[in-house]
């Protein structure tokens, strides 16, 4: 694709890859086949071929409208199409520089203002997250669908964490609205790994990785939030931590890509780059593991989901499909397994409209195989599935805990 970036999209800070992502695509349009808004809404602007060439026309002849940003908020950013494309086109690249580009150009209306504002302020602090939580939970039944639906059905309390007690030892990101909404997760990891002679070595500082503030355009914030999470590991590392393990892909897939975000920073490009090295989602340290020497079986039948960012983002797809198996576990077939669940960090929230289309099209395909439960390697579509009230879902490393204790 030939480009000519105007004066002004020259003076943006990362003009040079804009251009370097826009020139790698061929517009052929195979992306648009494997795109979920695309394929729900029929508009050639609401693929990635589509918004390509927005941020394009917008670098290109400086001009740009709320249109636009309509179009670009409505993606995904679930990475199919990086999956699908035969060039290797980076497209969630240009994105996040189209989108922080045009979010300093084009005032949102009040509404919007407010909401992003709001998510800003309380989704990356686990504290404050964990006190509206707890308040929205005890107000449930008087507040509106339009809040409540949100809320998780039923919380499983996390028990106890092993001491550290194996030479072999793992750090773990403990994240942001995991922490309230699924507190059981990171602990049954915890106890997977220690059965497996892994310890977890305690970094609580390192909550929520920076990916929502990145992706809702407050970049500067995300970043400073990568940064304090490599300071807090930093020691771990330097004492022989051998992966830094997250329980969440969406937080995986954006760890993992700190090396890139960071690489201008003369103070922390280089431990950012060591960071996205040992990051590992939690599948890639057990999957290595003698799995068949923990002698579980279990008669449960299983849908699993497997995320965006655990199969387009970090190429894992199968991966959990294939440890579940081999635990025993019985998996049913998932019709359309590529496509988005309309999670999407805050997606559900910012678009929730066709998000909930795109969850009811999850769900049916994922139900097709009549399973007891629903598994899912992420917080956000664990959260987003399960609150439409239908079959249960879990995360998949919740269901082995249980089955080791004796209870699936």
């Amino acid at each position: 694709m030939q480009t000519n970036l105007s004066e002004v999209a020259k003076r943006l800070e990362h003009a040079d890859e804009a251009e370097r992502v826009l020139r790698s695509c061929v517009h052929c349009g195979f992306c648009n086949a494997t795109c979920p808004t695309y394929q729900e809404l029929g508009d050639e602007l609401d693929g990635p071929r589509g918004r390509i060439y927005l941020i394009k026309q917008f670098l290109e002849q400086d001009e740009v409208s709320a249109k636009t940003q309509m179009h670009l908020d409505r993606c995904l950013t679930c990475r199919n199409c990086e999956t699908t494309c035969p060039s290797g086109v980076e497209y969630h690249k240009l994105l996040d520089i189209g989108r922080a580009a045009i979010e300093a150009r084009v005032p949102r209306p009040l509404g919007e203002r407010l909401l992003r504002t709001g998510l800003l302020a309380v989704v990356p602090r686990p504290a404050l997250f964990k006190a509206l939580f707890g308040a929205g939970q005890a107000l449930r039944p008087i507040l509106p669908a339009s809040l409540s639906q949100h809320l998780p059905r039923a919380i499983a309390a996390p028990g106890e964490r092993p001491p550290e007690r194996h030479a072999r030892r793992v750090l773990m990101l403990e994240g942001c609205v995991q922490q309230a909404l699924s507190p059981n997760t990171n602990a049954a990891a915890a106890r997977v790994l220690d059965r497996l002679g892994i310890s977890v070595t305690p970094a609580p500082q390192a909550a929520c990785c920076g990916a929502a503030e990145y992706h809702l355009n407050a970049q500067a914030s995300g970043l400073q939030r990568a940064r304090r999470n490599i300071d807090a590991w930093w020691s771990a590392i330097e004492e022989g931590a051998e992966a830094i393990v997250q329980t969440a892909s969406g937080c995986g897939a954006f760890v993992k890509e700190y090396g890139y975000l960071l690489r201008d920073d003369p103070q922390y490009a280089a431990k950012a780059v060591r960071v996205s090295e040992l990051a590992k989602d939690l599948i890639e340290i057990v999957r290595a593991e003698p799995l068949e020497s923990l002698g579980l079986r279990c008669d449960q039948t299983l849908a699993f989901h497997c995320p965006c960012t655990l199969q387009h983002a970090q190429k894992l797809g199968g991966a959990v499909e294939a440890v579940l198996k081999r635990l025993g576990f019985n998996l049913t077939a998932v019709p359309d397994g590529h496509l988005c669940c309309g999670s999407a960090g805050t997606y559900s929230l910012t678009q929730p409209e066709l998000s909930k289309r795109l969850r009811a099209n999850r769900l049916d395909a994922l139900e097709s195989g009549r399973p007891d439960l629903i598994a899912t390697a992420n917080i956000g579509c664990q959260i987003h599935l399960d609150s439409a009230g239908r079959t249960p879902v879990r995360h998949w490393i919740e269901l082995v805990d249980q089955a080791l204790a004796g209870g699936g």
